[in-house]
């Protein structure tokens, strides 16, 4: 079955450049959990999904969508 209009969603597991690429990044947001993850997403050049309009301030470092 083709997956054209699927959205496919990948759990990712934390790694050490991730760690590190926190270091990277502006202090837009102070939740280091959310910070993790927006650097997650840049390394990995993966889009993050969240509602949490704080994350929006990283557009121009990750895709963000909702």
């Amino acid at each position: 079955m083709p997956l054209s209009g699927w959205i496919l969603l990948q759990v990712l597991s934390i790694e050490l450049k991730h760690v590190l690429a926190v270091q990277d990044l502006p202090l837009h947001h102070s939740d280091p959990f959310d910070r993790l993850l927006i650097a997650q997403a840049r390394v990995e050049n993966a889009q993050l999904v969240t509602a949490d309009g704080q994350i929006e301030q990283y557009a121009d470092q990750v895709n963000v969508l909702w």
